[in-house]
């Protein structure tokens, strides 16, 4: 099996358990990262990791776990984090090219939850979390400090996105159900509209929004539900606009199925909105 095929099939296992991977990327107000780096992963790792279940967010390879005087348990399997290479054509004489291009690969790491041995005083305590007023502080933050923001209006009360208009409408936060969902709602049209031409040009947004039920459209709503998601847990909140219904998850299984590609490219298209939503350099 490709690569994308081993990673989409893992978040297809899931979806038919009746979990939603994207539906909450991490616990506990910590995202996975490597335990020796600090690194937090990126992308669909997040998703892949935080579904396996494990309490400490804290994972390393093979070799770092006997590089740290740890063992993996008799037994323990591996979870694969992928990554982009870049690599050189070449030509038909096969010399390297000035040319270059993205090619998928992976490597095996454990949760430190799957090691014995390790000293304990090398793992980091936990993050504190926040409580419900900090929750709701950061949420606006985090609004209020996007760069490039669109305009927010409250129009009506519905919650959409208008490319050509470059304007989030939103209806107004007493109509929610509670704070978590009206701002995983504005994080979803705020995901939407970093694909706007003056931000990240992506195209789902800027050939306009695609026609219901197209690949363009899935991709982009994926985009969008993975982008709040993230925002969602770095603001340790509930992520409210996911639909935990049976045919919720069956149309994702058919669409995932269909292209194995898709979690894995729109997972990265979120992680680029939430970085820019959020001021980080990292793409």
């Amino acid at each position: 099996m490709k690569i994308e095929e081993i990673i989409t099939a893992r978040i297809i296992d899931k979806l038919e358990q009746g979990t939603i991977p994207w539906h909450k990327p991490w616990t506990g107000g910590e995202a996975p990262k490597n335990l020796i780096t600090k690194k937090e992963y990126r992308g669909v790792n997040v998703f892949i990791l935080n579904a396996m279940g494990y309490s400490s967010p804290y994972w390393v390879s093979f070799k770092q776990a006997l590089e740290l005087g740890g063992m993996v348990k008799k037994g323990e399997k591996g979870t694969p984090v992928i990554f982009w290479k870049w690599m050189n054509k070449t030509d038909e004489e096969g010399n390297l090219s000035a040319d270059h291009f993205p090619f998928l690969r992976y490597y095996t790491v454990f949760n430190i939850g799957q090691l014995e041995g390790l000293d304990e005083r090398k793992i980091p305590a936990m993050a504190v979390k926040y409580n419900d007023l900090e929750k709701m502080a950061q949420c606006e933050t985090v609004v209020m400090a996007m760069p490039k923001r669109p305009e927010i209006t409250y129009n009506d009360q519905r919650a959409y996105y208008i490319p050509s208009k470059d304007r989030v409408n939103m209806p107004k936060m007493e109509t929610f159900d509670g704070s978590e969902e009206y701002y995983s709602t504005l994080f979803h049209e705020l995901t939407h509209s970093t694909g706007h031409e003056s931000r990240l040009n992506r195209k789902g947004i800027i050939s306009g929004i695609a026609a219901f039920g197209t690949q363009d459209y899935s991709k982009e709503e994926l985009v969008a539900e993975m982008g709040a998601a993230f925002l969602c847990g770095h603001c340790q909140i509930d992520n409210k606009t996911i639909d935990n219904s049976a045919a919720y998850i069956k149309s994702w299984l058919k669409k995932l199925k269909d292209d194995p590609k898709m979690v894995i490219l729109a997972a990265a298209q979120a992680q680029k909105a939430t970085d820019f939503i959020l001021c980080h350099n990292e793409a």
